[in-house]
């Protein structure tokens, strides 16, 4: 490995434009840790990632990181580069929503809702 390729694989998450202390937060809990493992899952991964451990859909959020990941500030892009996020952005929130059994587990992580349905225990 060249040498700038192991820095790299070392840079915190916050070293991507747009994510500061509390993404860093996030994405270590989804555990994601370093800005070459974010770049390399993508936006969309990163983002599912997210919801499946708890995180509440925020669209300005994902918005910020695929901004961020571009290198770009996070509120750069607008109309139908903006419409096309919303689409991805709901479609990544309808797929977690259906991984945490139709949405009757609401703010669980999608393993842990998957792993109270298959015990028998149930989704609260």
């Amino acid at each position: 490995m060249k040498g700038d390729m192991s820095e790299d694989m070392s840079d915190p998450v916050s070293a991507i434009r747009n994510l500061g202390p509390a993404s860093v937060t996030q994405f270590a809990r989804a555990g994601i840790h370093t800005a070459d493992e974010l770049r390399e899952i993508g936006a969309d991964g990163a983002y599912a990632r997210l919801l499946a451990h708890g995180q509440r859909p925020h669209f300005i959020g994902f918005y910020a990181l695929v901004m961020g990941l571009q290198g770009r500030p996070w509120n750069d892009c607008k109309g139908a580069e903006k419409d096309a996020l919303r689409a991805r952005f709901d479609a990544i929130c309808a797929k977690a929503r259906d991984g945490n059994d139709d949405g009757a587990s609401d703010g669980l992580p999608a393993d842990l809702a998957r792993f109270l349905r298959d015990t028998g225990i149930g989704v609260p």
